[in-house]
């Protein structure tokens, strides 16, 4: 109807428009416009022709009547898919056209002259449009579709939705209409035309069967022709709780030890439950038994498992068998599925209750006992008492484990006696508690290790043995020229004992000779304030002020604080202005003093130790010798010579040889003292050598560090003029040399050997 319809669209004229340019012949020109119109008619086509190309499309035409005229297209697809006829105006498609890819294309048509291309008429555009046929199946938007509905879901219960779809033209009756039907599963499921799968049955039973696939299949048309596709659709069946728990056996028997611990498991039963684990909510109770006060049995969250523990300790020589019946249930079954013809699940219990050597168990708990302090004719509290739970029934041995405060204030015997070794002080604890333990004699006379604890306290009651305490908050000062009533300090007391319960601690001076008065307050406080007023810096700048203070105790206490207080000098207004420091009293602790008389301790003894080590050194060695033992030893250090000390020995003859043939001896470091040699031009004599020797005198009388040994040093230097040939003593028995050496005698002790090897006459044997 469409095709065959002929719709005549006015052509577009370019009326009064002075800028329009036509393209005519001089001989044609006129002052008065033509009218021209495009004339052709509607185009359509349809899609997927099924006939040879090209397909007519329609025509277009003018009213311009030229024989130059020629038509021709503009547009996206004109001169590819789209070709006009340039006579006629015939517009041909040269491809087969799909609705689904493009319903319509718009093209521009334009008339010109063919001599110079010059446009006759404006152009002018035209649509063409493509004719939908059914030539599309409905195609689902997924291949698998999921869903899920509640087990046991009534008639018609929604559970998912699916969706197909059609690319053919909607607004042609039959072409895009999608119907939907179940192939595969309709026993239990069911779609209607919008796609909506619900279900046909009330007794889907998650347990029986969870999940379902069914196909659904898509058509275009009404009834049983058309086109069409499917789709798989897989329902889950999600879980309610209308299951109830069931025992997997009939009985459970367990063993377990006496000596179990409250609280700790015993066992546990298993139950079934085909109910999803969120919905496992198994409640375990007794049927049977008189041991629930005994047991409980508790559910596990994770498990389901019943865990039975007991609620007491248990005695094998009590009770050595349990038996009785539980059941499980589950309270959160929905009662709308219930089957009440399920049968109750109910199994029976046994626990054998295993026989252990259990520690000693303590009776008449909890022990506690009260002694007056310092009371020294109470030795004896009381006693502890255990006994042995088992059939053996072994005697007990006692003995403390811990103690507070630490130390030994209260023992306990080996039969359980408490006992106290001396008088207890309140005041340093008001309690002292004891660790007992208590553990079984085995047969052969050894302790068992198995034992058990029981706690002994001791309370100490008071008694009136401490005289109550000044407190002073500060340092009492008072202005110079204080009015008599003027407050200088409130005092109060402490005591170590109780408050006595008879009142107020009292307050009064020792003396009344003094400058201050003393006004009790009754709230266990006391005012000390001035008497006469303006003291006399000059005279006393500190005052000491006895209080005594007592503690209505019975046997009443007091003692004697002395307060001391300082005058000072104050300003107009009454503040301090200068106070004299108080010389401060420094303490030093037990420790500390021990710790100083350790030092000085290790001081002496090392300082002992080094006069010894020091003394042992001096000890001379050979000063026991006679002259028979004296050798004359000749050395070569520095200085020539040495005393009997010396282990290097020359002949006199070796040392004259080198001296006679210059030749220098080899320089050795010395250990003794050395003196600086004279300079080399001044005169050599006798005088020097003297000098030299002098020095050396000197230096071993004030040594007291040498030994006591005759020793001449021979120096090097000996000057040209030296009358002294040689000072050994080999030759000098026979030496005509006129020196004479008793001066030797003038030189002290020390000099006495040499002084008479040296001194004798030359014709006097010597003897060695």
């Amino acid at each position: 109807v469409l095709l065959s319809s002929l719709l005549l669209a006015p052509a577009f004229a370019d009326r009064g428009s002075p800028s329009t340019n036509h393209s005519c012949s001089p001989s044609n020109i006129s002052h008065q416009r033509q009218k021209r119109d495009w004339i052709w008619n509607q185009m359509h086509i349809k899609e997927e022709i099924d006939a040879p190309l090209p397909h007519h499309v329609g025509k277009i035409t003018s009213s311009i009547r030229n024989e130059n005229a020629k038509y021709i297209i503009e547009g996206e697809y004109a001169n590819t898919i789209f070709k006009v006829q340039e006579t006629s105006g015939d517009v041909y498609a040269f491809e087969r056209l799909d609705r689904e890819k493009k319903a319509e294309y718009e093209l521009t048509a334009l008339i010109i002259d063919k001599r110079n291309n010059q446009s006759l008429e404006p152009p002018s555009k035209f649509i063409i449009k493509v004719y939908d046929i059914n030539d599309n199946v409905p195609v689902f938007v997924q291949k698998v579709f999921n869903g899920s509905v509640p087990e046991m879901s009534p008639v018609g219960t929604s559970v998912t939705k699916v969706t197909a779809v059609d690319a053919d033209d909607p607004t042609v009756t039959g072409h895009a209409t999608v119907t939907y039907q179940v192939i595969k599963g309709d026993e239990h499921f069911t779609v209607d035309d919008s796609g909506v799968i619900s279900t046909t049955r009330g007794d889907l039973d998650r347990e029986h069967q969870s999940t379902y696939e069914i196909v659904v299949k898509a058509k275009d048309a009404p009834g049983a022709s058309g086109d069409s596709s499917t789709a798989t659709v897989i329902i889950t069946l999600t879980d309610i709780n209308d299951n109830s728990p069931e025992f997997k056996q009939s009985s459970f028997h367990f063993k377990v030890p006496e000596n179990i611990s409250v609280g700790g498991e015993v066992g546990r039963v298993k139950v079934e439950d085909i109910d999803e684990p969120q919905h496992r909510n198994t409640k375990y109770s007794f049927v049977r038994g008189d041991y629930r006060d005994t047991f409980e049995i508790v559910a596990n969250p994770y498990t389901n498992e019943g865990i039975i523990r007991p609620k007491k300790p248990l005695d094998f020589e009590k009770v050595a068998e349990y038996r009785f019946d539980i059941e499980a249930t589950d309270p959160t079954v929905d009662l709308r599925y219930f089957k009440a013809s399920s049968p109750r699940s109910i199994s029976t219990v046994t626990i054998e209750v295993i026989d252990v050597d259990e520690p000693p168990v303590f009776t008449n708990l909890p022990y506690e006992f009260k002694v007056r302090e310092n009371d020294a004719e109470v030795r004896t509290l009381g006693s502890v008492w255990a006994h042995d739970p088992d059939a053996a029934k072994r005697k007990i041995r006692f003995s403390r484990r811990r103690a507070s405060p630490s130390g030994d204030y209260v023992r306990v015997s080996d039969t359980g006696i408490i006992q106290l070794p001396r008088p207890l002080d309140r005041e340093y604890s008001s309690s002292y508690n004891i660790t007992v333990a208590a553990q079984e004699i085995l047969e052969d006379g050894r302790i068992s290790d198995r034992e058990s604890h029981a706690q002994v306290h001791v309370i100490v009651s008071d008694e009136n043995d401490n005289a109550p305490e000044l407190v002073s908050p500060e340092e009492p000062r008072v202005c110079e020229n204080a009015v008599p009533g003027k407050v200088v300090i409130r005092i109060s007391a402490t005591d170590k004992d109780e408050l006595s319960p008879r009142g107020f601690f009292k307050f009064s001076l020792a003396t009344e000779d003094s400058n201050f008065s003393l006004i009790e307050n009754y709230d266990n406080t006391a005012n000390i304030t001035v008497k006469y007023g303006q003291f006399n810096r000059e005279l006393a700048k500190i005052h000491y002020l006895p209080v005594i203070i007592s503690d209505n105790g019975d046997p009443e206490l007091s003692s004697t604080n002395t307060l001391v207080i300082s005058v000072c000098k104050c300003n107009e207004k009454g503040n301090f202005t200068f106070c004299e420091e108080r010389a401060k009293q420094v303490g030093v602790s037990i420790q500390a003093l021990v710790a100083i008389f350790i030092c000085i301790f290790t001081i002496i003894v090392i300082v002992l130790l080094f006069l010894l080590r020091k003394r042992h050194k001096k000890d001379p060695g050979g000063l026991g010798r006679n002259v028979a033992e004296i050798h004359e030893q000749l050395v070569t250090y520095d200085e020539e010579g040495g005393g009997e000390m010396d282990t290097t020995s020359y002949d006199v003859s070796v040392l004259n040889s080198v001296r006679k043939n210059g030749i220098k001896q080899e320089e050795v470091p010395s250990p003794y003292a050395q003196v600086q040699k004279p300079p080399g031009n001044m005169a050599s004599g006798a005088g020097e050598m003297e000098m030299m020797i002098e020095v050396k005198k000197d230096e071993a009388d004030n040594d007291r560090d040498l030994l006591p040994y005759d020793t001449l040093h021979i120096y090097g230097y000996e000057g040209a003029e030296s009358i002294a040939e040689s000072l050994s003593s080999l030759g000098s028995g026979s030496s005509d040399s006129d020196i004479d050496y008793d001066f030797l005698n003038d030189w002290g002790p020390r000099f006495k050997m040499l002084a008479e090897l040296y001194g004798v006459e030359p014709h006097e044997d010597l003897v060695y």
